[in-house]
């Protein structure tokens, strides 16, 4: 990107309960400073036990969204979630191959509850039409699986389904390792240059609806005020620990509480500030 401006471009899903979608996305852009648009592709009822309905939007007026935005304001990042129809995956497809922006892809199929977002039809055109499109994608290991067909067990399994994405077009790829059986999460941001292996522990918590959005949108936001990928991840990471270990412990004990994604980025500690048990670097530093 040159002379970036902070402006990201988010195609994505509402979430009622404002835990993910385009609702988490837009909290995590404003966290970092960066400024969010939005082209919606869905209407859900849900909260934290769940998704209760869906109401996809017609195509045209997802592009109609989508070229309102990028005529007037223009796009430094453009981050995807989720798509929901093969209709309007192939409209988002024409429309970001005319883009110079970068494009993230989170290839949403399944809420943290459960629920598919994606109807039968779609992975198809999600695999063949739009991902080769995609500069980043950054899925967890079902989708990881569903997209290139490959088991995922470990680490290693996890860095040869980023190689595989990487043979379909990508330029890199963040394999998420939550969903494996491990004490700590490694990541891995697998790209032409190799692959950057990145852990951390595991908090035991109910609170993680919006993870993928949250980490998605936190590189975006991060890429588009002009940090490289690598540096972008690292922050994105560092973000979502901590948005998870201070969740604000909202919705039923049965559900999946949403993130805290109202972090001070920025703020100096003070000697009132309750201890912090982040392993990674101090959030205070990240908007300079």
């Amino acid at each position: 990107m040159t002379d970036p401006k902070g402006r990201v471009l988010i195609i994505a899903g509402s979430d009622s309960g404002g835990g993910a979608g385009i609702q988490a996305d837009i909290k995590t852009c404003a966290a970092f400073g960066a400024y969010a648009m939005t082209a919606v592709t869905a209407v859900t009822a849900q909260n934290t036990l769940g998704v209760h309905a869906v109401e996809m939007m017609p195509a045209k007026l997802v592009r109609a969204q989508i070229e309102a935005c990028l005529s007037d304001i223009g796009a430094d990042v453009v981050k995807i979630g989720m798509l929901g129809t093969k209709a309007i995956i192939e409209t988002v497809a024409e429309a970001v191959d005319e883009l110079d922006a970068f494009v993230i892809l989170d290839p949403v199929a399944v809420a943290t509850s459960g629920d598919p977002l994606l109807e039968d039809d779609a992975m198809g055109a999600l695999r063949d039409v739009l991902l080769p499109l995609a500069d980043l994608v950054t899925p967890n290991v079902p989708e990881a699986e569903l997209l290139t067909g490959l088991k995922i067990t470990d680490v290693d399994d996890l860095t040869k389904a980023g190689d595989a994405l990487l043979e379909r077009g990508v330029y890199a790829a963040l394999m998420k390792g939550g969903h494996l059986d491990s004490k700590s999460i490694v990541d891995v941001l697998v790209s032409a240059e190799g692959a950057n292996m990145m852990s951390g522990p595991r908090i035991r918590t109910r609170h993680t609806h919006g993870t993928g959005c949250t980490l998605a949108s936190a590189v975006a936001a991060n890429m588009a005020l002009g940090m490289d990928l690598d540096e972008a991840v690292m922050r994105a990471r560092e973000f979502v620990f901590e948005a998870i270990r201070t969740a604000p412990g909202f919705g039923s004990t049965k559900g999946h509480g949403p993130l805290n994604h109202g972090l001070a980025i920025g703020d100096e500690e003070t000697d009132d500030t309750p201890p912090s048990n982040n392993p990674f670097a101090a959030l205070k530093g990240l908007a300079n």
